[in-house]
């Protein structure tokens, strides 16, 4: 492509204004296109500034910013400058004349700088200002009234000319190289709260699933706890077990959240909640018109969770076909795309959950023995909560405590009777039917105090109760007449007879008797005193 001739360069006759405008025009656009592309800010800038050497003869193009405190400037790009003469450029505001440009937020031009005492040539780059007739011309770079830095370039000339159209000139790239770092600073800006609301959110996510945070002091709780700090410090696939509502998605990120993966992704797929055809493609992701409406490429879940966690909750559900898929993927650790053909590989750490007996699943040829094996690495037990009893208190009081500050009521106690069938319930549901129950309690609740009024009966429909069975050879003796006319009475009768029938099973061993109800020790001795029970 051929160059025009630079604007009044030594031994070249001076342009006319139509050619000057025609090369003015051609500069400004070309920089304005260098720095629209897609590269870091100091790499923009650079090609910008080439432009001005190339199409106007002008040298040591300047780029000078002020630091964050607004005291100092410093050359951050100059294009036709060696890196020791570029360490060198550092300035105090109202310092040489791109200081005092700075200062004042106004242009300097000079016709010759080996005669200006305020020109300091502190990089050394012009070797002998007396030989040389070096025209300086500085602009302020302003960002609305702001001044933040300073535009410079050399102009060598032949004779005395005016400088007012190079001055004109590098006053409009001035305002397009501000609009550039205006730009750029909001981008830096908005990625470093970005980024930093990102630290909090990990962090406070890390605080909030951390083994500590879950809620219990149980002898079985512990158990758990014990193999969250085990299996979290490892690699290996881990299969929570348990009854639904017992928190298998609390341990889980509890796992995540203390392994090294926990800067990485936590991402959940809930099985038995999407179809097969579906789950395929959430799990895998599928390429750009792979079916019916795949208008582009989707990454699956495991893709997602790269570098960090897969949970895949209600793992039980999954159909026969699935599984397959699933195993490939678990021991490989690679899959292809619904509808592609390329092997995407990916480092994920699976934890998988379920509440089904995967045992009799596999006897039953539901589920296969191979993919057990490979999610049974290291299983965890999490228990029921009849089984510990002995944390419902401390359930009660956070969820209380919560339930309170979500719909805005002040309840801040529960009666000995209300907490005394808390303990006695069978609780199917385990914490979420807690959680649930208390919240509907406190809700309806008018006092700060919640009685037992407001939680269901034992007994009462869609709440049965839950006994051991009875010892061969005792009947009831009394026959429970449950009516809604006598109910308080018929449950004082239900709960005397079992506690009798308890006794009697156990030899009068109340530890024993407390285990076989599902109540503590304390609860029935409670009990046998206030019915006078022996």
């Amino acid at each position: 492509m051929k160059k025009e001739p630079a604007a009044n360069a030594p031994g070249e006759t001076a342009l006319t204004g139509l050619q000057r405008e025609i090369l003015e025009i051609k500069t400004l656009f070309e920089i304005t296109r260098r720095m629209g592309l897609p590269l870091p800010l100091e790499e923009r800038m650079n090609r910008a500034l080439e432009v001005l050497h190339e199409n106007m003869g002008m040298e040591r193009a300047t780029l000078t910013l002020l630091d964050a405190e607004g005291e100092n400037l410093t050359i951050e790009i100059a294009h036709g400058m060696d890196p020791q003469a570029l360490k060198k450029g550092r300035y105090k505001v109202g310092e040489g004349i791109t200081g005092k440009v700075v200062e004042a937020g106004e242009p300097i031009a000079i016709p010759n700088i080996g005669e200006e005492p305020l020109f300091l040539n502190r990089t050394g780059a012009r070797k002998d200002l007396r030989r040389s007739r070096i025209a300086f011309i500085c602009v302020p770079i302003k960002i609305d009234q702001e001044t933040i830095g300073a535009l410079s370039v050399d102009r060598l000339f032949a004779g005395d000319v005016s400088l007012e159209e190079d001055l004109r000139l590098l006053t409009i790239i001035s305002s397009i190289i501000a609009q550039n770092v205006a730009n750029y600073r909001l981008r830096e800006k908005e990625k470093a709260k970005l980024q930093y609301e990102n630290v909090e959110l990990k962090r406070e996510l890390a605080k909030k699933f951390h083994p500590t945070n879950i809620i219990g002091k149980s002898k079985r709780m512990e158990e758990v706890y014990e193999a969250i700090e085990m299996v979290s410090r490892t690699r290996s696939t881990v299969l929570l077990r348990g009854e639904t509502g017992t928190g298998k998605e609390l341990v889980a990120h509890a796992i995540h959240y203390g392994s090294f993966r926990s800067k990485g992704p936590f991402i959940k797929v809930s099985c038995a909640a999407l179809p097969e055809t579906l789950l395929e493609s959430e799990l895998f992701g599928y390429e750009k018109g792979a079916f019916t409406g795949a208008a582009a490429k989707k990454l699956g879940r495991f893709e997602m969770a790269d570098r960090g966690t897969l949970f895949l909750d209600e793992i039980g559900d999954i159909s026969a076909a699935m599984q397959v898929k699933l195993l490939r993927a678990l021991q490989e650790r690679e899959f292809e795309r619904v509808g592609g053909t390329q092997t995407v590989r990916v480092d994920v750490r699976v934890i998988a959950a379920t509440n089904r007996d995967l045992e009799k699943a596999i006897l039953e040829k539901q589920f296969r023995e191979d993919l057990y094996y490979r999610l049974n690495v290291v299983p965890i037990l999490l228990p029921s909560l009849r089984e510990r009893r002995e944390d419902i208190p401390l359930l009660v009081a956070h969820f209380l405590n919560k339930a309170g500050l979500e719909n805005g009521k002040k309840v801040k106690y529960v009666s000995d009777e209300a907490m005394e069938y808390l303990m006695g319930y069978s609780w199917p549901g385990n914490i979420r039917e807690l959680e649930n129950a208390i919240e509907r309690a406190v809700i309806h609740c008018k006092s700060d105090t919640l009685e037992v009024e407001l939680f269901p009966i034992p007994g009462s429909k869609g709440h049965p109760v839950t006994t051991q069975p009875k010892a061969p050879g005792h009947p009831v003796e009394e026959k429970l007449e449950l009516t809604s006319l006598d109910l308080p009475r018929a449950v004082e009768k239900l709960e005397k007879t079992l506690i009798q029938e308890a006794l009697r099973s156990n030899a009068g061993n109340q530890r024993k008797a407390a285990k076989a109800l599902g109540v503590t020790e304390r609860i029935l001795g409670y009990k046998i005193k206030t019915y006078g029970l022996k």
